[in-house]
């Protein structure tokens, strides 16, 4: 196994960034020709999904988490630490914190149009860890 981690700094909610890339490097650097990939990020803010990243869709995503964990619900995590961010929790647990990629050769095996994405459901602007896992 070979493992490393991603450091990013997002600026609102709602934020996706696109860290194809980066794993597809790290799956490289590790010198596993075929296995597994795992993505994952600590936090129950945070999501890692797969999306084609293009502008449409970059609008969409959000706009249907917001259908879903609207911003003027009352949200009974409130009471827990009064932080505002009950609905992020919610997006991030229907997403979810991790997902898992295989590769050949070293190459991960995505769709044409398929990024790995980072997104943030959090209300503020975070400093995030991503642990990238390779798996023989």
């Amino acid at each position: 196994m070979y493992r490393k981690e991603l450091k990013i700094e997002t600026n609102r909610e709602m934020e996706i960034v696109d860290i194809t890339d980066e794993v597809e490097k790290i799956v490289k650097e590790s010198g596993i020709k075929d296995g597994i990939v795992n993505i994952f990020v600590p936090g129950s803010t945070g999501a890692i999904t797969t999306i084609e990243y293009e502008p449409g869709l970059l609008h969409d995503l959000p706009s249907a988490l917001e259908r879903i964990a609207p911003k003027n619900e009352y949200y009974k995590h409130e009471e827990a630490w009064h932080d505002g961010n009950g609905r992020s929790h919610v997006k991030a647990s229907i997403i979810g914190p991790s997902m898992s990629i295989p590769f050949e050769n070293g190459k991960l095996l995505i769709g044409t149009w398929q990024q790995i994405v980072f997104i943030e459901c959090d209300i503020r602007a975070r400093h995030r860890r991503i642990i990238v896992s390779v798996l023989e």
